[in-house]
């Protein structure tokens, strides 16, 4: 007696998945296992997953220390079935203002360096509402 196969649907380029969390470091983990769970549903390889992973922990510890009491962090994954984007923003507390240009990410740091190292995409952008990090991963993109 054989297997039954179940159907998976597949993975449209509309679909987005949005999760907001509190701004706090006891909340990352849940970014990445959302984040390796999006990843593996696309076939991405074990190294591609880990990089995501460790790219979506760098993006979120660059926008922490700007978080205070109040802020929330916020992940939208989009993408089709050969990539993902993931834009990680905070959101600030109810009293509290986004970042200015002073208290905005620093792109020479680290932490940057090792999410660019990462990712096939990286971007920032600060709006009235949010201070967001933007990556974008390919699968197969890197040899």
């Amino acid at each position: 007696m054989s297997e039954p196969e179940i159907a998976t649907p597949e993975v449209g380029a509309s679909d987005t998945v949005a999760l907001t969390v509190p701004a706090d470091s006891a909340y990352v983990s849940v970014l990445r296992t959302v984040t390796a769970s999006l990843a593996a549903r696309r076939d991405f390889t074990i190294e591609e997953i880990d990089d995501l992973r460790i790219a979506v922990d760098e993006a979120s510890a660059l926008l922490l220390p700007h978080a205070g009491p109040g802020a929330q962090l916020n992940a939208a994954f989009t993408g089709g079935a050969d990539s993902l984007q993931v834009e990680v923003s905070l959101s600030p507390g109810p009293d509290e203002d986004v970042p200015t240009e002073d208290g905005a990410i620093d792109e020479t740091s680290f932490a940057w360096m090792v999410l660019a190292a990462l990712a096939d995409e990286v971007r920032t952008d600060r709006s009235s509402e949010a201070l967001s990090l933007t990556l974008v991963k390919a699968r197969g993109a890197r040899g």
